[in-house]
């Protein structure tokens, strides 16, 4: 008697295909021929950059979408059986990738779901910069602490716009890497973890090296620990918009309506001896309304300075055409640097 198939759930941060979704029908094609029994919850729209985040006072609405192998599809607020074309019945939530996930694993499948696979991803998700604060891994981190086992994915672009040569390669080697993972879960002796493991976060960079015979190299690595600055700017200020679809996403040229000066804010007068003078606003924020627009500096984080990034992290692996699998525990990890801490123990003033 054959063993059932595997039950996995795909989610994303990109939505469903689209131009700025690109990946995620096909790698759900290409699980589909392991014999798995693959279920789609997506975000409706858009969601990168939002972490594991749930917006609490929200009302969750969805609606069923039935795609065709060309990506498009018809959306209906009531099931049906399919039609001619279409590859399956996918489910799109007016959500984070983090509340797809939950509903997915607890409302639409309860006790269904034996893998959560969140991605392909438009984009790295390389470095803490990154990956503490994509909506890929918010998914995946969503289903460990859910106890589910759960790996992110993530297509890397090293070339704009990305050739479409490069699709199926890596649909091919994202579902290997996903089959040995769930094989193997906390048992493959070549993996980094000191023991159960609760996801993998999983990066192909879109590269020559997926058109190699041999297959692209995969590796075991560790997280890029780096950092980033200034993400928002003032609406008014002439900017770049970064493309809705993820970090590496080719940003539109935006241009820049000429604005007429605005008066700048002027604290009303009070005579009650109480009030506090709060610090002058900087003169160049001295307007109306403060309204700031999502436009992080990308250059450093996507194209850091290689002579500083450590060998065996998974930056490292990008950038030298490899494949990069890093295994994390759905945790805080405790510092472990400075005055010694021993949980338990009361502090020495």
């Amino acid at each position: 008697m054959s063993a059932p198939p595997i039950r996995v759930l795909i989610t994303n941060d990109d939505g469903p295909p689209s131009k700025d979704s690109p990946y995620v029908l096909g790698l759900y094609l290409e699980l589909k021929k392991l014999g798995w029994d693959v279920r789609v919850v997506l975000p409706a729209s858009q969601k990168s950059w939002t972490g594991k985040s749930y917006v609490i006072r929200d009302v969750i609405h969805g609606q069923y979408f039935y795609p065709k192998e060309d990506g498009t599809g018809e959306k209906c607020d009531t099931p049906r059986s399919l039609n001619d074309g279409e590859v399956g019945e996918w489910i799109l939530l007016e959500g984070t990738p983090a509340t797809c996930t939950n509903i997915g694993l607890h409302n639409l499948y309860p006790g269904e779901i034996d893998l959560v696979v969140s991605g392909p991803n438009f984009g790295r998700n390389t470095a803490s910069a990154f990956t503490l604060s994509s909506g890929t891994l918010g998914a995946a981190l969503s289903g460990a602490i859910s106890q589910k086992r759960s790996i992110a994915l993530s297509y890397g672009t090293f070339h704009h716009p990305s050739p479409p040569k490069y699709n199926q390669p890596a649909h091919l080697l994202s579902a290997r890497i996903i089959k040995r993972l769930w094989e193997n879960w906390g048992r493959d002796a070549a993996g980094l973890r000191l023991s159960e493991v609760d996801l993998y976060n999983v990066n192909i960079p879109m590269v020559d090296a997926l058109l190699d015979p041999e297959g692209m190299e995969v590796c075991w690595t560790t997280i890029w620990s780096n950092s980033y600055g200034r993400l928002f700017k003032p609406q008014s200020e002439a900017h770049r918009k970064m493309a809705s679809g993820g970090p590496d996403a080719q940003a539109p040229s935006v241009q820049s309506t000429p604005s007429q000066p605005l008066a700048p804010l002027q604290p009303p007068a009070s005579s009650n001896p109480h009030d506090i003078l709060t610090p002058a606003i900087p003169s160049h924020l001295q307007r109306s309304e403060l309204v700031f627009t999502f436009s992080p500096e990308m250059k450093n984080l996507v194209s850091p300075p290689l002579d500083k990034v450590p060998y065996g992290t998974d930056t490292w692996a990008v950038h030298n055409n490899k494949a990069s699998v890093t295994p994390i525990r759905a945790t805080f990890c405790p510092a472990g640097e400075g005055e010694e801490a021993v949980a338990g123990s009361a502090w020495k003033w």
